[in-house]
């Protein structure tokens, strides 16, 4: 294997900005920055509410149930 050819392998610990629930990775980059992350995502916690407020899941469910139609 050669030397001195691979990239710097760094630990990081990023705060999730909108829950600020702390991560640890490893990775090649010096900074890393995440918006949302599996501790506040609606998918992950169930929470449907801020979704549903666009009628976005509603539209979903119709269109899935006519289909099946």
């Amino acid at each position: 294997m050669k030397k001195d050819i691979h990239p710097q392998l760094n630990k990081l610990e990023i705060e999730c900005s909108t829950c600020s629930k702390k991560h640890e990775l490893s990775t090649t980059s010096k900074e890393v920055t995440i918006d949302v992350c599996s501790g506040c995502h609606s998918f992950y916690t169930g929470d449907t509410s801020v979704a549903k407020a666009t009628g976005r899941i509603e539209r979903f469910k119709r269109r899935a149930s006519a289909a099946r139609k």
